[in-house]
């Protein structure tokens, strides 16, 4: 099997089962020998800062000499972001070797009339993965919701983590934060250790609570930090008694940062430690793309997958932090999210947008965007190619202009992989 073959494989199967639940999955890992059983984990739902919650607590358990496997969902550049070990993507070969055992399981079961989803084969070539490489610790993230993620197939974890909560995904969690947080908290495990995001809307931190009790789970939850400085390059806190500087950027980082202390902390009641100094330059070293990540300086470009409207009102307010310089936006969303809410915290902060698409996967016609966005802002031209997008919005970028990528991870990972292609073919000229 080529790598071609695998993805070819992996992208060709339904991404849903028919029925929810968690039976294919144990049934395909259980053909498998169940490699998740040899694993300790980390498991991070929520709807809004679970994969930088998970990139820091990756940097830090690297950091501290654990050979630690990151799962996230989904991938921004390349399919093999997926599942990483140390911060290495799976090697091709070990991909293509590990895929073509699990079609042939997936092959059985298809005969059988219950042939695994997309997410469920996933999962189970991640924790093949991990197996194989002996991974002392994996940083788990949440697919969708939590109680009948794939992922949630794991019978025991080191400490569930429930980042923000916020209104998502609800034609499938429920259309109230209490209905969503309590499938975010069907990750929480018996007898185990939860920590929550600070600031939990008070409906979703009274189910987190709950839960926690019924499950018989201690609960952490980030008090109050000394900000020091914020800033287009990062935040500086001081909190328990460490200072710790965040490169990513914006307020909501700050709260992912406390989670991922608490976190740490958490770790004492394990059989794992982190020190003080590694939570420290675990966190300075961490990196994440297209989470208000900056390209360039002239232009500077800000690039931003977010795609839900707590995640662009996090975003419009770390736009603040630019005083006053003149916004150009490029914008891409997909038709399942709330295109108004995204774009009324956003467009007013700008003085033009072109609106695009991603390649390849469902976006919502530009034409279709085009009308609710004038409610917001004037200047709006449209091209449903990329490139030629990026180039129109790059065009009305001048002096100390902004511009400002965002809309969904699937647009905000396309033009990173464009303009990481134009910087390395200008620096080879």
């Amino acid at each position: 099997m080529t790598y071609e073959q695998a993805l070819e494989f992996i992208h060709g199967i339904p991404r849903f089962g028919k029925k929810p639940g968690l039976r294919r999955i144990q049934n395909l890992l259980s053909r498998m020998g169940n490699p998740q059983d040899t694993l300790s984990f980390i498991h991070v739902a929520g709807t809004n800062g679970k994969g930088s919650t998970c990139a820091m607590l990756s940097s830090i358990l690297r950091e501290s000499g654990y050979r630690t496997g990151l799962y996230i969902s989904p991938f921004v550049i390349e399919f093999r972001e997926r599942m990483q070990i140390n911060g290495e993507m799976i090697p091709k070969d070990m991909l293509c070797e590990i895929t073509s055992e699990v079609q042939n399981h997936w092959l059985a079961m298809q005969a059988e009339g219950e042939p695994p989803s997309e997410f469920e084969v996933v999962v189970s070539i991640a924790f093949e993965f991990f197996r194989r490489q002996k991974c002392d610790i994996v940083v788990l993230e949440v697919g969708m919701g939590g109680r009948l993620d794939s992922t949630n197939v794991i019978s025991a974890s080191l400490i569930s983590v429930i980042a923000s909560i916020g209104l998502d995904h609800m034609e499938y969690l429920g259309n109230t934060l209490d209905k969503i947080a309590a499938e975010k908290c069907g990750i929480l495990k018996p007898g185990g250790v939860c920590v929550s995001a600070p600031e939990q809307d008070p409906l979703a931190i009274d189910v987190i609570r709950k839960r926690c009790a019924e499950e018989n789970n201690p609960l952490f939850v980030p008090g109050d930090a000394q900000i020091i400085s914020e800033g287009i390059e990062g935040s500086r806190i001081r909190y328990r008694d460490l200072d710790v500087f965040i490169p990513l950027t914006g307020s909501h980082q700050i709260k992912n940062a406390l989670t991922v202390i608490e976190v740490c902390k958490a770790l004492e009641l394990t059989s794992f430690s982190v020190s003080n100094d590694i939570i420290i330059s675990g966190i300075a070293k961490t990196t994440f793309p297209c989470r208000m990540e900056r390209f360039g300086n002239n232009p500077l470009i800000i690039i931003d997958g977010a795609h839900n409207t707590p995640g662009a009102t996090a975003l419009a307010e770390a736009l603040t932090h630019l005083r006053g310089r003149r916004i150009h936006a490029l914008m891409g969303i997909s038709p399942d999210k709330d295109s108004e809410g995204i774009m009324s915290a956003v467009l007013p902060l700008c003085e033009s947008v072109v609106i695009s698409a991603a390649r390849g996967v469902k976006a919502s016609p530009p034409e279709v965007l085009e009308k609710p966005a004038q409610k917001y802002i004037s200047s709006i031209t449209c091209s449903p190619n990329s490139e030629r997008a990026l180039k129109l919005a790059l065009s009305k970028c001048s002096g100390d202009d902004v511009l400002l990528v965002f809309g969904s991870l699937y647009f905000a990972g396309e033009i990173r992989g464009q303009l990481t292609m134009y910087n390395e073919q200008c620096t080879m000229n």
